[in-house]
């Protein structure tokens, strides 16, 4: 299958351009005849892009902006009247993303061949997450695919502006850190190691921070290649242990008990959940099958430990507040007591919604304050940075001036 770019005329004149997966450009011509049209000119698609951009594309994935823009116009198109298979045709060609164009029809042409739709995301699940496509599943079997693309957007514009929101915040203090890094090295390498020269030429008595100072000052420069493939080493050391179950189980320990991260990692991780199960309690999937899938849309693997954990219980008829009133340390009570709340009224869904929402201002109102106390503390960093540097080189310049008088 290739896809085409085609150019065709109808009964009355009229140009018509596009573009369509087809195995060959007589499949292309025939397939445009039965709507009418008559093809004039076709070229491969994939010919504008080069195959390594194009390869690229694909590690890097399709961005969220654009899945929402597909997820929310697919909608759209749907109460407007659309068949899939002709908003997924309409939704390809507004999409500027070469890869996910390619994706969009190739969904579209296995439509056209008798998959479902579902099945056809099912194909992709690099892009199209396994909660993506079970809503998706249950929306075809309820008759409800309008209702669930609108729930699916609001739900990737929600967790897109909560993540956008932790790294914005976090941006200022990493340019902050990286710069301060950057003139340290500088500093060491190339300006101390002139202004140490003239202490050194006199034969002055250099006190303890000024030889701190030259001691550092030479590691950077004679050590400096060795200390940056040392610290490259290591940190691929721990990006291995990272990917390991061991490793994750430890690191994701770690994180959880950091005084702010592990606050922040909790309140990311209870919005995915809630958001997640009030999404799932819409349709007609089971509550079991709801945890197991919302345990892989979780970053945290102890969170990931305990969905699955609760779906194995919840097999048992347990209580879905008992069971995450076994996790303390990941549920607050304040989740605990509202789950019951709504098990017992019939209205879970809604506050877990509520759930969501309330985290989600308790995440804003944390990297709000959070920039506003790294602010000063970096400030003091820096500041301490510069005042010992400029002890170590004071303290020498003062001594020879005593000895010059």
């Amino acid at each position: 299958m290739a896809i085409f770019r085609y150019t065709a005329r109808g009964s009355d004149g009229a140009v018509s351009r596009g573009q369509v997966v087809a195995a060959t450009e007589r499949e292309l011509a025939e397939r445009l005849r039965q709507q009418g049209l008559t093809l004039t000119s076709a070229r491969p698609a994939n010919e504008q892009v080069p195959l390594l951009d194009r390869w690229l594309q694909r590690l890097q994935g399709v961005p969220v902006v654009d899945k929402i823009f597909f997820t929310q116009n697919l909608g759209v198109m749907l109460r407007g009247g659309f068949s899939i298979s002709r908003a997924l045709g309409v939704l390809a060609l507004q999409t500027n993303h070469r890869y996910f164009q390619h994706v969009i029809l190739s969904i579209e042409s296995d439509a056209e061949a008798g998959q479902s739709f579902s099945q056809a995301l099912r194909q992709h699940p690099r892009i199209f997450n396994e909660l993506f496509v079970n809503m998706i599943a249950a929306g075809e079997v309820s008759g409800k695919l309008d209702e669930v693309l609108k729930n699916l957007t609001v739900q990737m514009k929600k967790d897109h502006q909560l993540i956008s929101k932790v790294r914005g915040s976090l941006t200022y203090p990493i340019i902050v850190v990286v710069a301060m890094i950057g003139a340290a090295i500088t500093m060491m390498t190339y300006v101390i190691p002139k202004l140490l020269e003239i202490f050194e030429q006199n034969q002055a008595q250099l006190p303890l921070p000024t030889r701190i100072l030259i001691a550092v000052s030479n590691a950077f420069q004679h050590y400096g290649l060795w200390l940056a493939l040392g610290i490259l080493t290591l940190v691929g050391l721990l990006v291995a242990v990272g990917r390991t179950r061991f490793g994750r189980l430890r690191f994701d320990s770690l994180f959880l008990a950091l005084p702010v991260a592990g606050s922040i990692i909790r309140k990311v991780n209870l919005v995915r959940f809630a958001r997640s199960l009030s999404s799932m309690l819409s349709t007609d999937i089971p509550i079991i099958q709801s945890f197991q899938i919302i345990s892989r849309t979780l970053s945290s693997i102890h969170y990931r430990q305990s969905m699955e954990e609760a779906s194995q219980a919840l097999r048992t008829g347990a209580a879905i507040n008992k069971v995450l009133g076994r996790y303390p340390k990941l549920y607050p009570p304040l989740v605990e007591q509202m789950v019951a709340v709504g098990e017992e009224s019939g209205t879970l869904d809604e506050v877990s919604k509520e759930l969501a929402s309330f985290f989600e201002e308790e995440v804003d109102q944390t990297m709000s304050n959070l920039s506003t106390i790294i602010e000063p503390v970096l400030l003091l960093i820096l500041g301490a940075g510069v005042a010992a540097m400029a002890v170590a080189i004071l303290l020498p310049i003062y001594s020879l001036s005593e000895q010059i008088t």
